[in-house]
């Protein structure tokens, strides 16, 4: 069921449409005054289209660029609900130039090769405070990850080289 942009929504809809968990939505209230949805008999909660925007803003500094709760208060703080709210306009722009059309002879969903290794072979820019980490690097430690993962699992003395802080450390591509 197709709601016009202007309908209000309730919790289930909202956190089908954002691909969130209610409990999330809930929790995200608490942290975030600025969210404030409608609440009616019983508690019952309806997000207006303004609430709309500001959680998908929020969901986009959180799961796409990457904020902690802290930095997206920081930004409603200092830069207003405004910024927020164009930041999933932001992440929408770039994900649609990064999508480009699929050709209609895909089969089950395999990427082509020739596109695959053009993906992967491009580094994300996430913006001017962090570093890009080439895919190479990435592969690398992922693979020293799994390696260690895999001794562990198998019961197997982890070699002079891996330490507790090899564990410890993050991983490559992510901050």
């Amino acid at each position: 069921m197709n709601k016009s942009a202007e309908a209000f929504r309730t919790i289930g809809e909202v956190a089908d449409e954002l691909q969130i968990p209610k409990h999330v939505l809930r929790f995200w209230e608490g942290r975030f005054p600025q969210i404030r949805p409608m609440k009616r008999g019983g508690g019952r909660r309806y997000y207006r289209p303004e609430d709309m925007e500001l959680l998908r803003g929020i969901r986009a500094l959180l799961h796409a660029e990457g904020y902690t709760i802290r930095g997206v208060q920081k930004i409603l703080r200092e830069h207003g609900v405004e910024q927020v709210k164009a930041a999933a306009h932001r992440v929408a722009a770039a994900q649609a130039a990064a999508a480009p059309a699929e050709p209609a002879s895909r089969k089950r969903g395999r990427k082509p090769v020739a596109r695959a290794t053009a993906t992967a072979a491009q580094p994300e820019n996430k913006g001017p405070e962090k570093t890009v980490v080439p895919v190479k690097v990435q592969i690398l430690a992922a693979m020293r990850e799994l390696e260690i993962a895999r001794a562990i699992l198998l019961g197997q003395p982890l070699n002079a080289t891996d330490s507790a802080d090899d564990l410890k450390k993050p991983r490559a591509g992510r901050s």
